[in-house]
């Protein structure tokens, strides 16, 4: 009875959708999300998301310098920067190197990096969470990572290309959204709406256990904690945060 509500849901849903369906059978929808729709969006809704979880974020990243190399200095690689909306809290003198596989966030991101100009940019590359290799292998002190793990193509392949570019030692910090408790009212409407969801925001899916595949991928050291992010009415309130370490 309730995969027969849940694929009745997502036809009504689809219904309402019809026009961004039909723009995708044409070809037009993705290559219009991926320039204009999709930058514009994150823009808006990475502020409201950082409201909700600026206490969380200064707490995550408070321990970033503890990963600083015997040198002193500390690397930091950021896995779909997309606007920079991390930026403010990596600490003074970081050296970042920034990737995403959508080039199109640009002005949002020199906004950010002009109001954050204590750490350093060492390049902005064009790549996929699945293939870093411009990036060499033990490379980093610490890989940065929120609100992307839901929209890669491979979560586990992410994870593996994060353990071959930091250095031992090195620490992955996560911010995601992620599949709500099964019994849950939560994960129904996750389910109702991923497929047009997925189709709407560039492959951003619902119902991943990313907790999951952070457990399974081979960290000598996980620290992870189970949150919910007040955003009513969106079915993206659970959340997992925390760092790993290699």
């Amino acid at each position: 009875m309730t995969e027969v509500s849940i694929l009745f849901f997502r036809a009504c849903l689809a219904l309402l959708a019809m026009p961004i369906y039909l723009l995708s059978f044409l070809g037009i929808w993705e290559p219009f999300c991926r320039k204009v729709f999709f930058p514009f969006f994150l823009e808006k809704f990475s502020a409201v998301h950082e409201r909700k979880t600026k206490k969380q974020k200064q707490e995550l990243f408070r321990n970033l310098p503890d990963f600083a190399s015997p040198s002193g200095e500390l690397k930091l690689l950021e896995i779909g920067t997309g606007g920079g909306a991390n930026f403010q809290y990596y600490p003074p003198g970081c050296k970042v190197t920034c990737t995403d596989i959508n080039p199109n966030f640009q002005q949002s991101l020199w906004k950010s990096m002009n109001k954050n100009q204590h750490i350093h940019y060492e390049s902005f590359l064009v790549a996929a969470g699945e293939d870093l290799h411009q990036v060499p292998s033990g490379s980093v002190d610490a890989v940065i990572c929120t609100l992307v793990l839901c929209s890669v193509q491979s979560v586990n392949g992410t994870l593996k290309e994060v353990l071959r570019v930091l250095r031992p030692g090195g620490a992955f910090y996560f911010l995601e959204h992620v599949a709500a408790d099964h019994s849950s009212w939560k994960y129904f409407w996750q389910q109702i709406c991923h497929p047009t969801w997925k189709l709407v925001f560039a492959g951003c899916c619902l119902t991943r256990e990313i907790w999951k595949n952070l457990e399974e991928a081979n960290f000598s050291e996980l620290n992870l904690q189970h949150i919910s992010v007040a955003l009513p009415w969106t079915p993206i309130q659970p959340h997992i945060i925390g760092y790993a370490v290699k």
